[in-house]
C-alpha cells in the first residue's frame, strides 16, 4: 500500500518559503493553517490547529496583524472574517470548499428549522454563515458533548449538519437530537473492512477516528476524538504503532511529534493508497500562498448583517468552551 507522506517537499520550496516570510513581514500579516493542509503550510504557519483551536486564535492572533490568511476551507475563512470584521482576510484558493457545508444548504435548513418549532438549533461550524446566522450555539468534534450536555437533558435540539457526528454525540449523551442529513466526504469514505484487517495485521496499534466517520468505524476504534485530541492521545500515548482514520494531513504533525511511532493512515473504499485526503484542504499550496500574500487576493468577504447574526453563535461556542 502506498504511504502518504504528506511531507510538503518539492523543488522550489525553499525558495517559496522565503519569500512567503518576506512578503508575510512587509504586509504584516498573520498565517493559520488547519491540519488537513499540506505540511508545508503547516510548517511556515504562525498558528495550526483544527477548527476550535484556529477559531480561539484568529482574534488574538490579529490583533497586532493587517491581514489573517487562513490556509484551510472556506467556511473558515468566513469564520475568521466575522471574528476578525477589521482585518483583511485572505484565502490562498477560494474554490476550498468543504462537502459537509456543502450539504446543508441555508435555504433548505431554514425550512428544517421551521418544520421543528421550539428546538434548540446547535450547528457544527463546518458550515457556511448563512447556517451559523440560523443556529443558536456552535460547535466543534472538540466541545461538541460539553455544549450539548450543558443544555437541559429534556431540551429539544436540531444538530445539524453531520450525522455521524450528531449521531455520535446521541449515543454518549443519551439524547434524542433531531439530526440534519449531512456528512463529510472523506470521513464517509473509510472502510471498516479495511481498517479491521489493518489492525488484524497490526495487533498493538490503536486506532483513532474522527465523529465525522461512520458507526461502523467508531465502533472499531479505541479512540474516538477531535483532530486535536487524536493528536494529543497519539502523542502521549506508549504504543508505537497507531492507526488513523481521519484526514491525512494531521500524519504531518504525529509524526514530527513523535518521529519514533509509526502512524498508518486508514485507507478509503476501493483505494490502494493508504490516503483518504480532503481534496479542498489540498487545493492550498505554497505558491497560492505566496501568490494571494503578494496580490492581496483573494479576499473572504461576508455579508454584515449575516456577519452579525453569525458571531453570536460562534461567541455564545467560544464562551462555553
Amino acid at each position: 500500500m502506498k504511504e502518504c507522506t504528506n511531507s510538503g517537499a518539492g523543488v522550489g520550496n525553499d525558495a517559496l518559503r522565503e519569500e512567503i516570510l518576506r512578503l508575510k513581514k512587509e504586509k504584516n500579516a498573520v498565517i493559520l493553517a488547519h491540519y488537513y493542509v499540506d505540511g508545508a503550510l503547516q510548517d511556515i504557519a504562525d498558528y495550526v490547529g483544527d477548527s476550535l483551536a484556529l477559531a480561539q486564535k484568529a482574534a488574538d492572533a490579529a490583533r497586532d496583524a493587517d491581514v489573517v490568511v487562513m490556509c484551510g476551507v472556506n467556511f473558515m475563512g468566513e469564520t475568521v472574517k466575522v471574528l476578525c470584521p477589521d482585518k483583511t482576510v485572505l484565502m490562498p484558493d477560494l474554490e476550498a470548499g468543504c462537502s459537509l457545508a456543502d450539504s446543508c444548504p441555508a435555504e433548505e435548513f431554514a425550512a428544517f428549522v421551521a418544520a421543528h418549532p421550539g428546538h434548540t438549533v446547535i450547528s457544527y461550524v463546518n458550515t457556511s454563515i448563512g447556517v451559523k446566522a440560523l443556529s443558536d450555539v456552535l460547535v466543534t468534534s472538540s466541545n461538541a458533548r460539553r455544549i450539548v450536555e450543558s443544555f437541559p437533558a429534556d431540551e429539544k435540539i436540531i444538530f445539524g449538519p453531520d450525522r455521524n457526528l450528531g449521531s455520535y454525540i446521541n449515543s454518549v449523551t443519551d439524547r434524542e437530537m433531531v439530526l440534519w442529513d449531512g456528512a463529510c466526504h472523506v470521513h464517509e469514505r473509510f472502510s471498516p473492512e479495511r481498517i479491521a484487517e489493518l489492525k488484524a495485521a497490526h495487533p498493538d496499534a490503536p486506532v483513532l477516528a474522527h465523529p465525522e466517520c461512520r458507526r461502523p468505524v467508531l465502533l472499531l476504534a479505541d479512540k474516538v476524538g477531535s483532530t486535536a485530541a487524536l493528536l494529543e492521545y497519539a502523542l502521549a500515548s506508549p504504543a508505537k504503532e497507531f492507526i488513523v482514520a481521519t484526514e491525512s494531513g494531521i500524519l504531518h504533525q504525529m509524526r514530527k511529534g513523535a518521529p519514533e511511532k509509526t502512524f498508518i493512515a486508514a485507507p478509503p473504499t476501493d483505494s490502494t493508497c493508504g490516503c483518504n485526503e480532503c481534496a479542498y484542504m489540498k487545493l492550498n499550496t505554497l505558491a497560492k500562498l505566496r501568490d494571494c500574500l503578494r496580490d492581496g487576493k483573494p479576499e473572504i468577504q461576508v455579508d454584515p448583517e449575516l456577519a452579525e447574526r453569525a458571531l453570536r453563535p460562534i461567541e455564545r461556542m467560544l464562551s462555553l468552551c
